[in-house]
């Protein structure tokens, strides 16, 4: 349990370590003032618009995770799956590279009575294609180099393909442990060993049977793809829209601004890519990185003069109120999700009182 709350403390300890570099990074040597003006001057009604994107694109996934619930026979109601995407995307939200999302999803659906085994096939499933998608508008933008895209894109290319690079890497992992999960197991164990020799465990054992159980939460998964391609050609498609929804928000933002000269698209795919150069980078919600990139890539799209009042308002809206949005919702599902077993204690006690 300390050692538990040591973590919390660390986490937190980091994302304000990380936002406070953050804040400096992004504001030091600018006119303040300045900024708060051009703020005060954005129109509220794209802003509120901005606002519905993001709650469209939580909501998105949580049609998705709908979906792939009554797809394997499950009946759960569609606020419980706003809820688990809610709690996702808040630990997301403020643990590196997204990792704290799902395991706080799959403790949330427990309480619903889903089974592991099912709900790690379904949040498997998302993983893949929400990573998937922008692994594919990355690859395509860097192998067309479409001149209108790269041209806001130099100098930042390097970061642009390492984020590519981590996210391959990543959807091959689970890719294998969905399809070749023994030939993972094998690999894990030999690693395991080699770190072992090293720096050896205290019970090597446990550690074992704690890598057996997360390759485990994949079984079943290949066979949902090989047995409903119709229904994973509709996930992808599902999740393409609702990644777009987000990339919206910076289109919202520059119409704010009551600016013009530049297409819809070409706003929409540069956020992508600052999305697939920031993704998977051990940072939470690739915090400094995401704000910096938007600074250099959209510098002469909003005007050297607005272009930090843009950051605010576009980062401010995907990251920072989906932040705060998902956090209130996490708190209410706290209440609205309780333990079955828990609920049921505590009524015993209220029914029969020592």
């Amino acid at each position: 349990m300390l050692k538990k709350h040591l973590k919390q403390i660390g986490n937190g300890v980091f994302l304000i370590l990380v936002f406070a570099i953050t804040l400096w990074s992004v504001f030091h040597g600018e006119d303040l003032g300045e900024i708060i003006d051009y703020l005060k001057d954005a129109n509220d009604t794209y802003i509120a618009v901005g606002v519905g994107c993001v709650v469209l694109f939580i909501v998105g996934e949580s049609t998705i995770i709908f979906y792939l619930m009554r797809t394997l026979g499950h009946r759960v109601q569609f606020f419980h799956c706003c809820l688990y995407s809610f709690i996702g995307f808040f630990y997301s939200c403020i643990t590196p590279s997204a990792s704290g999302g799902q395991p706080m999803q799959v403790v949330a659906m427990r309480k619903d009575k889903i089974p592991v085994a099912v709900s790690t096939v379904v949040l498997a499933i998302v993983t893949i294609t929400y990573k998937l998608v922008l692994v594919l508008i990355g690859i395509v933008v860097l192998s067309l180099r479409p001149s209108g895209l790269m041209i806001y894109l130099e100098g930042v290319e390097a970061i642009i393909y390492l984020g590519l690079l981590l996210n391959v890497v990543f959807i091959i992992l689970l890719l294998l442990l969905v399809f070749h999960p023994n030939l993972v197991r094998r690999m894990a164990e030999k690693i395991l060993n080699f770190w072992h020799r090293i720096r050896p465990f205290h019970d090597i054992e446990k550690q074992r049977k704690w890598l057996d159980g997360i390759i485990g939460q994949y079984h079943g998964t290949a066979e949902f793809f090989k047995s409903h391609k119709f229904v994973m050609v509709n996930v992808f498609v599902i999740t393409l829209v609702q990644r777009c929804v987000l990339f919206l928000v910076t289109w919202f933002t520059y119409q704010s601004f009551d600016l013009s000269g530049h297409s819809l698209p070409i706003i929409v795919l540069l956020q992508a890519m600052i999305a697939v150069a920031a993704d998977m980078l051990p940072l939470p919600g690739g915090m400094g990185v995401s704000e910096n990139l938007f600074l250099v890539i959209f510098d002469t799209i909003f005007g050297e003069e607005r272009v930090v009042a843009g950051m605010v308002i576009s980062r401010g809206l995907g990251y920072y109120t989906q932040l705060l949005i998902s956090a209130v919702m996490t708190v209410a599902a706290s209440f609205v999700l309780r333990n079955p077993q828990v609920s049921k204690n505590r009524n015993d006690k209220i029914k029969n009182p020592e």
